[in-house]
């Protein structure tokens, strides 16, 4: 690699704490992967597959990488980009995911920039690309399949394709992108060119076809494993989601991401936890461009703000820290809300994901699933809702059932989900289903469950015996202990697509009611434990008032160079330089994520805020 590195705003422009040439004159030094990731990376061993991938890469050999998320992906396509002379294309979806990672790697000294809608200096970008000066080039798959796109890349040493979200690329993913479909051309320009793609979500279907179409043989498919073991996982119905959000808010310290099921939710869900005296901030499509840019740079930048968000929302944010995702309704999907809950605990430290779900939400998303969905793909759709169903259902471990449905094989349970810490008790509820579908049936399919569970325990009100339905041979069937069942029967009725609700809550057939009437199919529900009054409180003060005080030394770092605080380091890396108290430069250089460009800009603010506070 050649010429001098320079430190770059995300978009392109040079920033005003550049490093100096430490980096390009280190780089001649190393010879090594190994060398590389801890003079750059500031790391003395790779993780978990990073190592496979890397070597397969610097081979010049096509990969297809299934790693989950915080498990490293970026520095499989980052630390070829330093080994080899050129530019590494890195092909993403989302504009304010390619500027945070840039920010992230002009951190350590690498030369990044994009090429973007939002990029006031692409000239001077392509400038720099067609002079060498850029060992990572950014781009989205829209304007990477642009004919003059693949023009420039033609007249450009490209050392290596990188393809973020791979899983985009497939029709049988739960985020097709047409666009990634036309990557096949740029690729097809560049065969010799080692290509690789990412992703942390893909079933055994979707790896096979993200193979077939972007050109990677089957021996290049390397799966680090779908394990988030530092995520607790919990589910709850929703019963009253204000009062919900606000006991986890209570209990649960750090920033974090609330999921709402639309813009308009978004923004009342972010008006609720101001209330409680948490930041808090609306994200979607809707907000000013301007606005939901601010309120991204305050989320990004904050250690305890929780965003309400869209599910848009942080597939273009790389940031470490967040402590908790929640959804306030049910995901697209398990792979939507594998991804999803993954934006939660990147760096390694306990984290949180909670879903609050509802039986109107199985309701919606089976209609657009009839309505809005081509044809050729409601039959996936409906796959994908029915595993949802049974995941939220459960009386079994929750990260069992999600590593199964990725084709793992876990163990039985893991001790860190609702279902494993809590056990909840199971009942036999399908004498219950029969007797409300047969209320939906004999009240002609047109109500909804309040008004069948006054015909099931014979409630002798107005409205009953106006529809004459106190005539009915289902009215009265049921028994206090049944009735108390109704309203859990229906939502596991609806989530099972045995029961359908309409616009008004009238209750149909759908078709899993058949073989429960005839007896072919058993309603097992479950019934989560009561609940208990938590003793764990809100973090309010240092529990090592060394590792708080390098904290605020890291924030202060962190806004004169006009980077988030983990740009500059982790919280892990943090905790190791509270724990080893370094004497100097060089003992702190043997600290993990402690890299020659970060020792150099940071290290002496690091030993200062050791001295003064130690």
């Amino acid at each position: 690699m050649t010429g001098e590195r320079c430190a770059q705003s995300p978009c392109g422009e040079a920033s005003p704490w550049e490093p100096g040439a430490l980096l390009a004159g280190a780089v001649a030094l190393m010879t090594t992967p190994h060398d590389i990731l801890k003079q750059v990376f500031g790391f003395d061993h790779f993780r978990g597959v990073q190592e496979d991938v890397v070597m397969r890469v610097l081979g010049g050999q096509h990969t297809l990488a299934v790693m989950p998320t915080g498990a490293g992906k970026s520095l499989c396509y980052q630390l070829p980009a330093v080994a080899h002379e050129g530019t590494a294309l890195v092909i993403s979806p989302l504009i304010a995911l390619m500027h945070d990672q840039i920010r992230s790697a002009n951190a350590i000294g690498l030369r990044a920039a994009s090429l973007t809608s939002a990029d006031a200096d692409r000239e001077r970008t392509v400038e720099r690309l067609k002079a060498g000066e850029l060992d990572l080039l950014y781009a989205a798959p829209e304007r990477a399949t642009g004919d003059g796109f693949r023009r420039l890349i033609s007249r450009t040493n490209v050392s290596l394709i990188a393809i973020d979200e791979a899983h985009c690329v497939s029709e049988w993913g739960h985020d097709f992108r047409p666009d990634y479909r036309q990557l096949k051309g740029l690729l097809d320009d560049n065969p010799d060119v080692p290509r690789l793609a990412l992703t942390a979500t893909a079933d055994r279907r979707t790896r096979s076809d993200i193979l077939t179409q972007l050109g990677i043989p089957d021996d290049g498919l390397i799966i680090a494993g779908f394990d988030r073991p530092n995520i607790r996982y919990n589910v709850r119905p929703r019963d009253g989601l204000p009062q919900q959000l606000k006991s986890l808010l209570a209990q649960q310290p750090g920033a974090g991401i609330v999921y709402a099921p639309s813009r308009d939710k978004a923004e009342r869900i972010a008006e609720q936890m101001s209330g409680t005296g948490r930041p808090a901030l609306p994200y979607h499509a809707g907000l000013d461009p301007q606005v939901r840019s601010r309120n991204q740079a305050a989320f990004v930048e904050s250690e305890d703000m929780v965003m309400a968000a869209t599910v848009a929302f942080g597939m273009g944010i790389d940031k470490p820290d967040v402590r908790f995702v929640a959804h306030a309704g049910i995901p697209k999907s398990i792979e939507a809300y594998y991804q999803e809950t993954g934006r939660a605990g990147r760096d390694g430290d306990p984290a949180e994901a909670w879903l609050f779900w509802g039986a109107e939400d199985f309701a919606r998303a089976r209609q657009r699933v009839e309505t809005e969905v081509e044809p050729d793909r409601r039959s996936g759709e409906r796959e994908r809702l029915n595993a949802l169903a049974a995941f939220v259902e459960a009386s079994g471990c929750r990260r069992a059932i999600l590593l199964s449905h990725f084709g793992e094989d876990p163990p039985e349970a893991c001790g860190n989900c609702d279902n494993c810490l809590d056990p909840p008790a199971t009942i036999d509820a399908t004498e219950v289903a029969r007797k409300l579908l047969s209320a939906a049936f004999r009240t002609e399919m047109r109500f909804g469950v309040g008004h069948l569970a006054d015909v099931l325990a014979g409630n002798d009100s107005e409205k009953v015996r106006s529809f004459g339905h106190d005539r009915l041979s289902v009215f009265g069937i049921a028994n206090a202990e049944e009735i108390a069942l109704v309203r859990s029967v229906a939502r596991a009725l609806i989530a099972r697509d045995a029961l359908r609700a309409d616009a008004y809550g009238g209750l149909s057939f759908g078709p899993g009611a058949k073989p429960i009437l005839k007896g072919e199919r058993q309603i097992t529900i479950a019934v989560p434990p009561p609940r208990k009054r938590t003793s764990r409180k809100r973090f309010d003060g240092p529990a090592d008032p060394l590792f708080d005080a390098l904290r605020e030394a890291r924030r202060k770092l962190a806004a004169e160079s006009g980077v988030p605080p983990y740009v500059i380091f982790h919280d892990s890396t943090l905790r190791e330089i509270a724990a080893r108290k370094p004497r100097d430069l060089h003992e702190l250089g043997t600290v993990q994520g402690v890299g020659a460009v970060k020792l150099e800009r940071y290290g002496a603010a690091m030993l200062d805020a050791l001295s003064t506070n130690g």
